[in-house]
């Protein structure tokens, strides 16, 4: 008898730090979870919280490539395309190359990149000139432009654009903004 109560008060005993290590480990759980910092809602991109670059590329030719990095501490909206000026002169932005609308709007978490293909001229074109700067301006969930301006020195001191000067819309990677 004496060997049942020990065996059952050693059982007892087990189940009892079984349970104080589970409420124990539950607690701990829970001060994790509720110290975990709220995920940061996303804002729109701007040329306040994201560095653009453009760079020409060997391929396709005629073609720059735009790129725009989420230097913030919060994700960020990447809308439509970018309002782009070729040239101090110029009238008005590069037309959007409508075939190249991604399925949803990109989102830049920090330190993420967005990209657009610019076509610089075409033989089709009309007129053009050798401009030295590109203004860029990110787009607002309806699509109008975000100030202010940031402008970009081109490559080689200049660059071609004609009136089929067109940007792609903000694709995911470098692959598929020059892809059209």
């Amino acid at each position: 008898m004496r060997t049942a109560t020990r065996s059952t008060s050693r059982a007892a005993s087990a189940m009892v730090v079984a349970a104080a290590l589970a409420l124990v480990g539950i607690q701990a759980a829970g001060a994790t979870a509720s110290a975990a910092t709220p995920k940061a809602s996303p804002v729109t991109c701007t040329s306040a919280n994201t560095k653009v670059t453009v760079t020409e590329v060997s391929r396709p030719i005629n073609h720059l490539l735009l790129k725009a990095t989420n230097t913030g501490s919060k994700p960020c909206f990447a809308y439509s395309a970018p309002f782009l000026r070729a040239g101090a002169d110029a009238q008005a932005p590069l037309a959007w190359a409508d075939e190249t609308v991604p399925q949803a709007v990109l989102t830049l978490e920090p330190g993420q990149s967005a990209y657009a293909g610019i076509t610089t001229y075409s033989p089709d074109g009309e007129g053009g000139s050798t401009v030295k700067t590109l203004g860029v301006l990110f787009s607002t969930r309806d699509g109008h432009a975000i100030n202010p301006e940031k402008t970009l020195k081109l490559p080689h001191g200049g660059v071609f654009f004609n009136s089929a000067g067109t940007v792609t819309y903000w694709q995911n990677n470098a692959a598929d903004a020059l892809a059209w």
